[in-house]
Parts: C-alpha cells; sequence; structure tokens
C-alpha cells in the first residue's frame, strides 16, 4: 500500500471542487456536431454518447453528492446546441434548464464555475464553416450575449473556451488513437486565430455585463526535449501550447490542465518506454506534469492568477489514484511556495463519463469511463473512471 499520510495545507477560500462536460454526462445532445459523427455511416468511434450519465436531468442528485463529499466548487458546461438549436433561434427554456443548474449549486453551497464552450459546435455552426468562417467569432459572441441569464449577478467563475489548443488539433477531425499516442497534430492556424479572437471578444461581453473572473484553459503538457532537440521543442509547443498561454496575459486567471508530460526527439513525440507505469490511457504515471504546467502557464502569462480546471488520472486502482493525487497537490503546493498565485484545483471529473469515442478505458481520444456516474457508484469522485489527458 502506498503511504498517503502526507498533509498538505492551502490557503483560506482555496477553490476545491470537480469538473464535467456537458457532452461526456448529460445525455442525448443530438444537435451537436459530436452527435452526427457518433451516428455516421462508418463512423470511426468506437461508441455513440447515448444517455451518457444522465445527467441532464439528473444534476440535481450529482450536485448533492458532490456537496455531501465535501466539495466547494462544480464546473460545468453549458450547451451551445442546447442553448441555439437552429441559427438566430435561443431557446429560454434552455436557458433556465443551465440557469437552475447554478441554483442548485449555489442552494448546497458550492461555487459554479460555468464553462462556455466545451468541445462541441451546433450542427448549423459547423454546417456554414465553423471556426473557419468569417462569422465564427460574431456568433461566438452572440451566443456568450444571450447565454448571460445563466450566469446571473452571482456566478463568479467563467471558462469560455475549453482547451481551444486541443480544439484546434482536432478540429479537422483527428482520430482518438493519434491523441491517444500523445502525437499532437499540428493545429489549424486559422482556428487558433478565430478561438483567440472569440475568446477576446467573449470576456468584453462578460466584463461589461457581469462581475465574473474570466479565463480559458489550456491543456498543457510538460513538453521535455531529449539531449540536442530543445530548440524543436519550443518550437513544437509554441503552436500547441504556448501561443494560447501567451492570448491569456492580461486575463483574470488562466486555467491550467495537466496530465502527463511529453518527450519530444527528432520525429516529435517519443512513445512511452514499456518498462514505465501506466496509466489506463497509456500515458506515463507523472503527477508532476501539473506543478510543470502551472510554473509554465504562470511564466508565460506574466503573472496571471492559475486556477487548476482538470487534473486527474486514468486508472480502476484507487490507490494509485490517491497517489497520483497527492503528487499532483505536492507539485501545486511547491509552486505556490515559489509565489505562483493559485486559486484553486477541480479535479476531472465528478462523474464518469462519455469519452469522446467510448466509455471504455483508452478506446477513446484520451481514455473512457463506465456509464454511471462513479460519485453515484461509490461515493468517491473519480470512482473507476480515468482522469483523461487533454481531451476531457
Amino acid at each position: 500500500m502506498t503511504d498517503h499520510s502526507t498533509v498538505l495545507t492551502f490557503p483560506d477560500g482555496f477553490l476545491w471542487g470537480a469538473a464535467t462536460a456537458a457532452h461526456q454526462v448529460e445525455g442525448n445532445n443530438l444537435n451537436t456536431d459530436w452527435w452526427v459523427r457518433e451516428h455516421a455511416p462508418g463512423t470511426d468511434l468506437a461508441e455513440a454518447s447515448g444517455d451518457a450519465a444522465d445527467s441532464y436531468h439528473r444534476y440535481p442528485e450529482d450536485i448533492a453528492l458532490l456537496a455531501e463529499l465535501g466539495f466547494g466548487s462544480y464546473r460545468f458546461s453549458i450547451e451551445w446546441a442546447r442553448i441555439e438549436p437552429e441559427e438566430g433561434v435561443f431557446s429560454a427554456a434552455e436557458l433556465l434548464h443551465y440557469r437552475a443548474m447554478v441554483e442548485t449549486c449555489l442552494a448546497y453551497g458550492l461555487e459554479p464555475v460555468v464553462t462556455l464552450h466545451h468541445f462541441t459546435h451546433p450542427r448549423w455552426f459547423v454546417d456554414a464553416g465553423g471556426w473557419h468562417s468569417p462569422r465564427a467569432v460574431d456568433l461566438f459572441t452572440r451566443y456568450v450575449e444571450h447565454a448571460l441569464p445563466v450566469l446571473g449577478d452571482d456566478v463568479r467563475w467563467v471558462c469560455t473556451i475549453n482547451e481551444p489548443n486541443i480544439l484546434s488539433m482536432t478540429y479537422r477531425g483527428t482520430r482518438g488513437a493519434e491523441l491517444a499516442a500523445a502525437t499532437l497534430p499540428a493545429p489549424d492556424p486559422q482556428v487558433s486565430e478565430a478561438l483567440v479572437a472569440a475568446h477576446r471578444a467573449a470576456r468584453l461581453v462578460l466584463a461589461a455585463e457581469t462581475d465574473a473572473a474570466t479565463g480559458w484553459s489550456v491543456a498543457t503538457q510538460a513538453f521535455q526535449p531529449l539531449p540536442g532537440y530543445e530548440d524543436a521543442t519550443r518550437e513544437y509547443r509554441r503552436a500547441r501550447e504556448d501561443l494560447f498561454l501567451e492570448a491569456a496575459v492580461g486575463d483574470d486567471y488562466i486555467g491550467v490542465q495537466a496530465y502527463l508530460r511529453t518527450f519530444l526527439g527528432p520525429h516529435g513525440p517519443v512513445p512511452v518506454p514499456d518498462d514505465i507505469e501506466r496509466t489506463q490511457t497509456g500515458w506515463e504515471f507523472f503527477p508532476e506534469a501539473l506543478g510543470v504546467g502551472v510554473r509554465h502557464a504562470w511564466d508565460l502569462t506574466q503573472g496571471t492568477p492559475v486556477l487548476v480546471t482538470e487534473n486527474g488520472i486514468a486508472t480502476d486502482d484507487d490507490d494509485r489514484r490517491i497517489a497520483y493525487t497527492i503528487g499532483a497537490l505536492a507539485g501545486l503546493r511547491a509552486a505556490m511556495d515559489d509565489g505562483v498565485d493559485v486559486r484553486g484545483y477541480l479535479h476531472w471529473s465528478a462523474l464518469d463519463n462519455y469519452e469522446w469515442g467510448s466509455y471504455a478505458p483508452g478506446s477513446g481520444w484520451s481514455g473512457g469511463t463506465r456509464r454511471r456516474s462513479s460519485a453515484r457508484r461509490s461515493r468517491a469522485v473519480g470512482g473507476s473512471a480515468r482522469s483523461r489527458g487533454p481531451a476531457g
């Protein structure tokens, strides 16, 4: 057994919580591009999302369980495709639904952390050209304006876009196996530019209409060069991570999502050696990735406060899960001791979920989970589910 006696202290007011994404837990998210992909003839995905964890209907139970487990916050996303199912048509019922989620969090003493965009898009947006369209930023900004009633005057944390760096890398249909191998294809420059512009436009809307702290979350990879490949690693990391961190300079916070490190050699990412402990996603067991990611984000954003918006491990061994989490938090605490301003830690994930292609560990973008929420099943957040790499 691993020694779990490590004691770490964090400041009063530090935000402790767990996170989910709408498409991965709600179920029956019919109007999204991902639902289309799941049901397309000859789809490359192993499994459709279906009912997922049915959190669209069962969110009161999910939130109550998080409160019972002692958490202080819940990060969840609202679904653009539900709120604007057809271009220019906005659903008052869906806005009320997500507002009810906010109010349920508050009733249970949980700080809602609301993500406005978590990978999925309305069908009509994609049909109109998606992030390649010259209208993309305006369309996203209009959605944000219409989503303001969800936030009200009592949501204090808003994430505009989840992992824009991964979204840019995968927007052209990257298959799960490529991400699971951490090959990280080159981002689409046009998509990257549009996402940065959309983030900045959304922040202007939010700053004018709310008092919420706003930022976006970036998947950090703890890139590490093999000897002689330092310059190549910096170049590789630039388009896949640094560009998006630098775009957060001046934001209220930067969200950091960290799970693994990636070694770079002459041909890009180097596979994990066979004799290294791996997670169910095939990644190296490396809890130190969080500390590395937080420090890098702090440096690149010129001292922007950090919120850990995702961190965790894919495993069915809770002893290793605890060891990983303690190791990650130790690295986080060390960064804070060195002056990094960290405001909170949100574990991935609150519920077992659909992992972008499958419910089976290792077969989605970065491994999947079982259908039922781990909180519902085992009363322990994370349960036997994974906590994935950059795709949650």
